[in-house]
């Protein structure tokens, strides 16, 4: 992405312009969103729907019962639909720098949790890049101990220190999932990788990152990096296209999908095409590869695939992978689960004491290895335990 350096204040731009959309509507600050259920729109006043600044919708690949950190709420329509999609056993938590937005949302809170007939859903002021800051605790800090001096400064990041490490706001691998709407491009350029991180950091092993934003075919001109209407307008802050899935992969998710990529262009500026796309990513690759015997086939339709670890599938052929990618291939919930078929052992192996797996490389396993070398088994199945009418 273009990194040409700003000659104005990306965050009080963005903060201006966003803290002017929660008192009136501006239409042009994002494209608009559709294709949201009616029935979580029920619910929501007028004012909320009218200053919703989004360009997907991400609550649609959240269930009931998870936990969910919606990074840059604004008035707080994606949260009241999670908070229906999640259910009363679920949590939702809005994040947002914006006073005046959070103001919004939280203006509509008891009337709205009152008509869905529980309250799991929170507002708390915070940066997205900086999830673990809580700054609400810190103003706090602030209002006893006012920074005056050099040596004031210090004791203000060794709280702010203290804060992350002890009271952090959102806690290591402590949610479901992370959505965002349109709000990631606001960041500023040097932070973004932090973001990623952040976000990554936040989420349970086997949770999900589900993130609509805008991006661009073209690294933004200068001319557009320097203008600070078109970087609170979701414009000069855009990822590349082809570059925006591999910010995910740099912060070590697995399982990248880009779930929706619009086909016309939002806005073309200076030749330049800007469209919304929504991308999903998983967390929980690390760990020990050990050797069960399992192996999986892919299904196609291509004739071999490889993931975000290297791992090569050939179509059709059982493929050998370790304890660790079996269960993240196999898992109902993640990404994979539809594109192969499970080969589990005949014998369960056990883990403790079990052999390294050589994650190097395609490797075909062969029947034998799974089913056992001495298995000489025969069954025979009569038509009534066929699957069709037209079986044998």
């Amino acid at each position: 992405m273009n990194t040409t350096t700003q000659d104005y204040d990306v965050e009080n731009a963005v903060l201006s312009r966003y803290k002017r959309g929660a008192r009136q509507v501006e239409p042009a600050l994002c494209c608009a969103s559709d294709g949201y259920d009616s029935r979580f729109l029920e619910v929501l006043p007028q004012e909320i729907l009218e200053k919703d600044y989004g360009c997907g919708d991400p609550s649609k690949h959240v269930g009931t019962g998870q936990t969910v950190v919606d990074l840059g709420c604004g008035a707080g329509k994606i949260c009241y639909i999670l908070a229906q999609k999640v259910g009363s056993a679920g949590r939702v938590i809005g994040v947002d720098f914006n006073d005046d937005m959070l103001a919004l949302a939280r203006q509509y809170h008891r009337s709205i949790t009152t008509q869905i007939g529980y309250d799991n859903v929170q507002f708390i002021k915070g940066k997205i890049q900086d999830l673990a800051l809580p700054l609400g605790k810190l103003q706090a800090w602030l209002d006893r101990h006012p920074v005056k001096t050099i040596d004031d400064v210090s004791a203000f990041e060794a709280e702010c220190d203290r804060l992350r490490r002890n009271e952090p706001m959102i806690a290591d691998d402590s949610v479901d999932a992370v959505v965002s709407n349109c709000v990631l491009n606001l960041v500023k350029p040097q932070q973004k990788q932090q973001l990623f991180t952040e976000i990554f950091r936040v989420l349970k092993r086997g949770g999900c990152a589900v993130i609509s934003d805008i991006v661009c075919d073209e690294d933004p001109t200068p001319a557009i990096v320097n203008d600070p209407d078109l970087w609170s307008g979701c414009i000069a802050g855009a990822f590349r296209e082809d570059e925006f899935p591999g910010k995910f992969e740099q912060a070590d998710f697995y399982g990248v999908e880009i779930l929706s990529r619009q086909q016309e262009p939002w806005q073309v500026i200076d030749g330049i095409e800007f469209r919304s796309m929504t991308v999903r990513a998983f967390k929980g690759k690390d760990g020990l590869c050990l050797e069960g015997h399992q192996a999986v086939v892919y299904k196609g339709p291509w004739k071999k695939v490889t993931d975000d670890d290297g791992h090569t599938l050939l179509r059709g052929q059982r493929m050998a992978v370790c304890d660790k990618t079996y269960n993240i291939y196999t898992d109902p919930n993640g990404p994979y689960t539809a594109k192969v078929d499970p080969v589990p052992p005949r014998l369960a192996v056990a883990l403790d004491g079990a052999e390294a797996f050589n994650c190097q490389g395609p490797t075909v396993r062969d029947p034998r290895q799974t089913k056992g070398q001495d298995y000489r088994a025969t069954h025979v199945n009569d038509t009534a335990g066929c699957d069709s009418d037209q079986c044998c």
